[in-house]
């Protein structure tokens, strides 16, 4: 008998969890409906009232519309920006060098900034990299540059036709129709190349014996070197990057050069390289006095 008791209490406990189950579910159903039903009829009552607050919402989106149509109705005003803040600065770069220390190079960014450079006056861009990613890519760097000349300045942009310098003999490329502005592409061998192949010079000059070792000077070797380059030294380089270093950027030509650093070249804008022509603009070069 007290097996049988024991099996009918344990059966009475199940039946009253079960029920209690049921119970608890039933009213998270019921619950659940409530809110829904709830929500319908609050939903019903205001959608009238929001409607009725924003009678204009499709004319607002007509305009907007019709302003996203007309934003070439900009590119006037905003090269007309470029070109006065160029001539507002007293000191304006003529040639200007953009090195990019970091790992993935942006070729969208980068043309952004070469056409910056164009509308505001700056003859002469280096472009550098120490992996020499734009050196060997320079024919899909022009394709973008291009593209964003077009997309910057519209029609405006036919009159910056670019040179494009992308060997040490400075050669223009075949697709480019004048000499300025000139962009010119370099990676670390430019600038080691170039005095090694000055010094090389000297030294054959002085084996055929057509002038003394004590003629050899640093002025000669300058003057050297500015015959193999053809463009001014850089007068501002904007560095991209948090390495602090040039990493081996032209390093005969940056005696008197002014660095300006910035954290990065992906996604920059405008303000930001004007910024770092008026810091340029700002700073006084003693010249070594």
């Amino acid at each position: 008998m007290a097996l049988l008791y024991g099996l009918l209490w344990r059966l009475l406990l199940f039946l009253l969890h079960s029920i209690r189950a049921l119970v608890s579910c039933l009213r998270v159903r019921l619950r659940n409906w409530k809110g829904r039903l709830w929500e319908r009829a609050m939903a019903t009552l205001l959608l009238p009232m929001s409607m009725a607050g924003f009678p204009d919402h499709r004319g607002k989106l007509n305009l907007d519309a019709r302003r996203t149509a007309g934003n070439g109705n900009c590119l006037p005003n905003r090269r007309h920006r470029w070109l006065t803040d160029g001539r507002s600065l007293e000191k304006l770069p003529s040639h200007i060098g953009l090195l990019v220390v970091e790992e993935e190079p942006s070729y969208t960014d980068i043309a952004n900034l070469v056409v910056w450079c164009m509308a505001v006056g700056i003859s002469y861009v280096s472009i550098y990299d120490n992996h020499g990613i734009f050196r060997k890519n320079n024919s899909r760097l022009l394709e973008v540059i291009l593209i964003q000349q077009q997309h910057l300045l519209g029609t405006e942009g036919s009159k910056y036709n670019v040179e494009f310098l992308s060997d040490c003999a400075d050669k223009p490329h075949n697709n480019v129709l004048s000499c300025r502005p000139t962009v010119k592409v370099l990676s670390p061998e430019d600038g080691k190349q170039s005095i090694v192949e000055a010094a090389q010079q000297l030294c054959r000059s002085v084996e055929n014996k057509e002038r003394s070792s004590k003629d050899i000077t640093v002025s000669m070797l300058d003057t050297l070197l500015r015959e193999s380059n053809n463009i001014p030294d850089p007068e501002l380089v904007v560095k991209f990057g948090l390495v602090d270093s040039t990493l081996g950027f032209l390093p005969w030509h940056i005696r008197l050069t002014e660095f300006i650093s910035l954290p990065s070249h992906r996604n920059i804008s405008y303000e930001d390289f004007w910024g770092a022509l008026q810091r340029y603009c700002a700073c006084q070069q003693r010249l070594g006095q």
